[in-house]
């Protein structure tokens, strides 16, 4: 488990990435400065770099609330603040430990996320 930090303006939300190959490949790309912004009432979202290393990934994934994933198809992340019905493409990266309060927020916005030291 690789333990990150979310920073949104001066709050600093702590998540845990999974042990897998697709999150370990989100975790090389660390540390990112990316724009968030809402999808659909459900997710925030942001375009990565890169598409991750999905071939080990199951085909789909159920989010729940407070989940980090890959929406591979778009090459996105998505942070889902409310649940999701189970969709083809995406995959669990890992979620966050506590509250995510701070992404509730309006418009576009930065994030910075990084390695936790």
């Amino acid at each position: 488990m690789t333990k990150i930090h979310v920073i949104v303006g001066n709050e600093t939300l702590e998540a845990t990435l999974d042990d897998t190959q697709v999150a370990r490949d989100f975790a090389s790309l660390l540390p990112l400065d990316l724009t968030l912004s809402d999808y659909h009432a459900t997710e925030k979202v942001a375009d990565l770099p890169r598409k991750l290393d999905i071939s080990a990934a199951p085909d789909s994934y159920t989010p729940k609330a407070g989940d980090i994933t890959h929406y591979a198809p778009w090459g996105n992340l998505a942070i889902f603040y409310k649940p999701f019905q189970t969709s083809r493409g995406l995959v669990r990266l890992g979620e966050f430990d506590g509250p995510m309060d701070a992404l509730m927020q309006d418009g576009a916005f930065p994030v910075r996320i990084k390695l936790a030291e």
